[in-house]
């Protein structure tokens, strides 16, 4: 038997009104569904920042990642004062900027440009998932 971590949980910025967010949102669903599919889960942010006692006794028992869609990291900081610190913070911003990717303005109907950058996003995501799991 091992004591690494069976899931990584995935914490995403729920912020609508944002296209890293929307970005964030549909880069985490890209994880889940096709690169890492049986090495996370999501944690939904409202759920959490609401009470949800599953979603906090995940976050305090198991790693997480944060995704957020701005420099604002409502999700890290949410994750950080009510359960435990992510294991890793991610922000849509930071990493379109270090793969030369332009900012997104779209928040529906996604183009060939916001899907590379979910592309680019969830390929971070799961490289951190990678990182923790193999650091476990």
């Amino acid at each position: 038997m091992t004591d690494k971590p069976m899931k990584v949980g995935i914490i995403s910025c729920s912020g609508e009104a944002i296209p890293g967010g929307t970005i964030a949102r549909v880069a985490c669903r890209k994880v889940l569904d096709e690169l890492r599919t049986t090495q996370c889960v999501t944690i939904c942010l409202p759920l959490f920042i609401a009470g949800g006692e599953e979603e906090r006794m995940f976050a305090n028992s198991y790693p997480t990642i944060t995704v957020d869609g701005c420099e604002k990291r409502c999700a890290a900081l949410g994750t950080g004062k009510l359960s435990a610190k992510p294991a890793g913070t991610l922000i849509v911003t930071d990493i379109l900027r270090k793969k030369g990717l332009r900012p997104i303005t779209k928040l529906r109907s996604l183009g060939e440009e916001e899907k590379a950058a979910a592309q680019a996003v969830a390929e971070e995501i799961a490289a951190a998932i990678d990182e923790i799991l193999a650091s476990e």
